[in-house]
């Protein structure tokens, strides 16, 4: 049975940690438990887990919008990504109340009851707090060349047709964000990340094969026909789950299983 070996220094201390009170009673207080590592602590101390209370009469209702009241007012030294605050550029994907989602479209009151947990997003190494380092996953989605190839270069005067039915192929693959939320969901992305693409990567490489315009189909298919790459995928279906956009990516992947069989028979 294959065994996972955690990095130095990763295991939360359960015995540490602080408890921020709000200065404000109110009837509606909500806790937040917020995970914090900070990989230029001198003494090189293991992550934990903050707690903070939160009056929700003066809070936005998203939970970036609490984050943004913890580290405005609780803590300065809170650290996160966030940017567009409409689900559109991905950059506040976490993994919040035990789903990977995205903190500014995630509503507090879809939360559970209890208190909040707000962590990273799963198998990535953290840079600081909630922000994880997404290098190797940016590198994989460049290595599925996530552009229009053609033979010839594009005339400047005259577009790329596609007829409504070509376009209409698209939907549902054009609007990923890369957010992560579905590749760090995947069980098969946890055990073999270093060498399966992953759903993301995947669905963004279907985007392109199905698209009218472009010219490299078979080289595409070529690049993805490995036993890693593209077949560690069992469609265990949590990419689907995972997509804040609703998305579905084990669709994509099985469809560039079809087409590889398809190609053979």
């Amino acid at each position: 049975m294959a065994e996972f070996k955690l990095p130095k220094n990763s295991q939360i201390d359960k015995k540490a940690g602080k408890t921020y009170k709000t200065k404000v009673k109110g009837k509606n207080i909500k806790v937040f438990e917020v995970y914090r590592y900070d990989p230029e602590d001198v003494e090189k101390k293991n992550p934990h887990i903050d707690k903070f209370e939160i009056n929700l009469d003066e809070c936005g209702p998203m939970v970036l919008d609490a984050l943004i009241k913890i580290k405005s007012e609780y803590d300065s030294s809170l650290t996160f990504r966030r940017s567009c605050r409409e689900g559109i550029c991905g950059s506040c994907s976490m993994n919040i109340d035990g789903s990977n989602t995205l903190a500014c479209t995630k509503s507090i009151s879809d939360c559970s009851n209890s208190n909040i947990k707000i962590y990273p997003l799963p198998h990535m190494p953290v840079i600081k707090d909630l922000v994880p380092d997404m290098t190797h996953f940016y590198n994989q989605h460049k290595s599925i060349k996530p552009w229009l190839q053609a033979q010839e270069a594009s005339d400047p005067n005259k577009e790329r047709l596609q007829t409504p039915q070509e376009r209409e192929k698209l939907d549902g693959l054009y609007e990923c964000i890369l957010c992560a939320c579905c590749s760090t969901s995947c069980p098969s992305y946890w055990w073999n990340g270093d060498q399966y693409l992953g759903p993301a990567a995947l669905l963004q490489a279907y985007r392109f094969i199905v698209d009218s315009r472009d010219e490299a189909r078979a080289e595409r298919l070529d690049a993805l026909e490995d036993p890693f790459k593209l077949y560690r995928c069992h469609t265990i279906m949590n990419c689907a789950q995972a997509c804040p956009k609703g998305l579905n990516p084990a669709k994509a992947i099985g469809s560039i299983k079809q087409m590889i069989a398809d190609r053979k028979a």
